[in-house]
């Protein structure tokens, strides 16, 4: 969950190209006629609105991987490729319970720079799955196998608006996908979001009612204050993000502003003072705009956040909030909504 600060996002930007090579080298010609002509000149995303009544969106029809059904394990894995802009081709990772005919669902969508690793993790998907849930998985734009056929100065930050505003059309449109497709019970739709992912999270929600749970990790926020502090921006590269224009085209995206317009019934926010992305008075100061409604976890740093959640409890409470006619009771039970984790450096988990 911690970006590698070792590593620059220039080098991540160079090594999210490879993947993408492989995947052009792997489709073949008559495939790539077929995407070309798919989307005509009329095509057309506003990356001004969150909702997709003014974009033309149109999903291509679903190319199926191959379906890995291990009978010593809980889960039966499936790899689709989704598609409905020009040249951005998704991997969509579905991941069902052995025998559930119609589980709830919950979406991960993890933070920029990670790629699609996790999702082919067995034991991540045995303990996402448990119970009886299914999990989808997938990244962000301008991410990983989805950063490809642009000039090296432009990355996720870089073309944060965009970056934010195509992954909340992401959301909608996975959604009408498992919908359309997958025999998942839609009245019960969680979503997991860490850093740049929980934003996303937030802005998809604010859109789309069919997010019933959300369970946002670090979100990135408050953007004035990110940009001066964030790790994860080279320093050659700051001032150019701090100036007026910039800042004016992703102010409606900051969570401070979204936080409250959310339209899922049960939020769960959780940070990490010590985070190595986002600083403490950004957390703090969106933890301020949260609304009374919104639970919040602080801890005081990586590793009282790894100890509360030891053995693979993280995604226990999404699952609670799901389970039928228990949203309404859990909410009677909440004494705290803000708890405390002290740090425990030097700890050994």
């Amino acid at each position: 969950m911690r970006f590698d600060q070792k590593s620059s996002p220039k080098a991540f930007r160079g090594q999210a190209l490879l993947p993408a090579l492989t995947l052009l080298l792997q489709l073949s010609a008559p495939a790539l006629v077929t995407a070309q002509a798919t989307f005509p000149g009329t095509f057309h995303e506003d990356l001004q609105s969150l909702k997709l009544d003014t974009s033309t969106l149109k999903a291509e029809v679903p190319v199926p991987g191959t379906l890995e059904d291990e009978p010593n394990h809980n889960f039966i894995r499936q790899r689709f490729q989704l598609q409905w802009r020009p040249d951005d081709r998704l991997d969509l990772y579905v991941i069902r319970p052995r025998g559930v005919t119609k589980p709830p669902v919950i979406l991960y969508l993890y933070t920029f720079p990670q790629d699609t690793e996790r999702f082919k993790d067995d034991r991540w998907c045995t303990r996402v799955t448990n119970e009886g849930f299914a999990a989808v998985g997938f990244v962000s734009a301008l991410t990983g196998h989805r950063y490809r056929d642009r000039p090296p100065k432009e990355w996720f930050v870089s073309e944060l608006r965009e970056s934010l505003v195509k992954s909340a059309h992401d959301v909608q449109m996975i959604l009408n996908h498992l919908a359309e497709h997958e025999n998942f019970d839609m009245g019960r739709v969680a979503m997991f979001g860490q850093g740049s992912g929980a934003t996303i999270a937030i802005l998809a929600s604010t859109v789309d009612t069919r997010i019933r749970v959300l369970h946002l990790v670090t979100p990135w926020g408050d953007w004035p204050d990110w940009i001066a502090r964030a790790s994860i921006i080279p320093n050659e590269e700051r001032d150019r993000y701090l100036k007026p224009d910039y800042l004016k085209q992703i102010a409606s995206l900051d969570p401070i502003h979204t936080l409250p317009k959310v339209k899922a019934k049960d939020v769960l926010l959780q940070n990490l003072r010590r985070d190595a992305v986002t600083p403490a008075i950004c957390e703090e100061r969106i933890e301020k705009a949260a609304p009374s409604r919104v639970l919040i976890d602080q801890f005081g740093d990586g590793r009282a956040y790894a100890s509360a959640f030891a053995g693979g409890k993280l995604f226990h409470w999404m699952k609670s909030e799901l389970q039928t006619n228990t949203a309404s009771a859990a909410s009677g039970h909440r004494e705290q909504r803000i708890r405390y984790y002290p740090p425990q450096e030097g700890t050994i988990n």
